[in-house]
């Protein structure tokens, strides 16, 4: 039977590891390789890392950091979002280290790019980050770059009918950073495209995540700025969540 992942997301701005709040407010907390190595030696199911200013600088992927990354040698999946522009791109990201894509800006700008990397590399491979909030009952999708809202319902059906992406990433913007503040009706409201689904954003409790592992389509969650606050805050989450489709916490031991 496929278990349910915790996703251990390091988010990376000017270089940085940062803690993030609402992707408005960041506090560092040191090289990004650290964490990711932390990460990997906690059992974290996959590591995402996510470099948040590549677009804004109009810059493409960070291969430096991820070629730092692979020097590292960790045996955690490893997914890799920020400034993927093109199908070129996202395969130098892949000959680097990365296990899988996740795109964001591209979807807005090229669908049909997605598409491409797509079919290249298997649907398996790419991931769509989304950023949600709802408005009376409709799913709102935001565009970073613009910080203009647009419907979220066309995208989504855009994206099933292609299919073109594995998983989808749930990211309640509006509460990220926020302990136990994740909205489930994203998830209620997203679960109905059928397409699998990760949540991100305002998760920090064992309760909360028993909770949320529950609930149609939901394969993995996502924890950033709770895994730096207690140390093995991740085998803990793991040892309390309960849960008999989760894959059990590891514990290694320094050497």
């Amino acid at each position: 039977m496929i278990k349910k992942r915790l996703i251990g997301v390091v988010t990376v701005k000017n270089g940085l590891a940062v803690q993030s709040f609402g992707f408005r407010k960041y506090l560092p907390l040191g090289k990004p390789e650290r964490l990711v190595e932390n990460l990997d030696r906690w059992g974290a199911d996959e590591i995402l890392v996510q470099v948040i200013d590549r677009t804004a600088q109009k810059q493409g992927p960070d291969f430096a950091l991820l070629e730092r990354l692979g020097r590292l040698g960790i045996s955690t999946p490893l997914i890799y979002s920020g400034g993927i522009r093109s199908v070129e791109d996202g395969v130098t990201a892949i000959h680097l280290g990365a296990d899988r894509l996740m795109v964001d800006t591209l979807i807005h700008d090229d669908l049909t790019e997605v598409k491409r990397l797509s079919h290249l590399l298997g649907v398996q491979a790419v991931i769509a980050s989304l950023p949600l909030s709802i408005e009376g009952s409709e799913l709102i999708w935001l565009d970073y770059k613009t910080r203009k809202n647009l419907p979220g319902e066309e995208i989504f059906l855009k994206l099933r009918d292609q299919d073109i992406v594995s998983e989808i990433l749930v990211i309640d913007y509006e509460n990220e950073g926020k302990p136990k503040a994740f909205q489930k009706s994203l998830l209620d409201m997203a679960s109905i495209y059928g397409i699998p689904l990760i949540a991100f954003g305002g998760i920090s409790s064992s309760e909360q995540i028993s909770d949320i592992f529950t609930m149609p389509k939901l394969v993995a969650i996502g924890i950033g700025n709770f895994l730096s606050y207690k140390e093995h805050a991740l085998q803990n989450y793991k040892k309390e969540v309960h849960f008999n489709l989760l894959r059990k916490p590891y514990y290694q031991i320094n050497k």
